[in-house]
């Protein structure tokens, strides 16, 4: 499991066709249980942005940038696109999976492909019930 959003970004620069990652940023709503563990409840996506691995300094500069525009998201999913022939994908190109990983997450569909994160920075493992 990738523990930090840096092994994402090293991960993404070692790849032999440049990569864009894909950020979902979703709310929580949870029911109460008394083991947090293993907690039920639903996610709702809040924004997606994609950026170039190069674009992202640091998880706290990310979390900064995402409260700029909405601060009610609990949870940042992450995947990466592949480029072709040396180039990275554009913002455009990025759109339709964007819109898919909007789909996975609001029917809990796949969301065990994607790297999700807490705003803590810590990893979180997601199970579809």
């Amino acid at each position: 499991m990738i523990s930090k959003l840096s092994d994402l970004v090293e991960m993404a620069n070692e790849q032999p066709d440049p990569q864009r990652l894909l950020f979902l940023f979703a709310e929580v709503s949870s029911e109460s249980k008394k083991n947090k563990s293993q907690q039920k409840g639903t996610i709702t996506p809040v924004m997606c942005v994609d950026k170039l691995p190069s674009d992202i300094n640091a998880f706290d500069d990310l979390v900064k940038e995402a409260d700029e525009i909405a601060k009610n998201w609990d949870f940042m999913f992450i995947a990466s696109l592949s480029g072709d022939k040396g180039e990275p994908p554009t913002s455009e190109d990025a759109e339709p999976y964007l819109t898919k990983m909007t789909n996975d997450v609001m029917s809990g569909q796949n969301i065990a492909r994607y790297v999700v994160f807490d705003r803590k920075h810590n990893p979180v493992e997601l199970v579809a019930s």
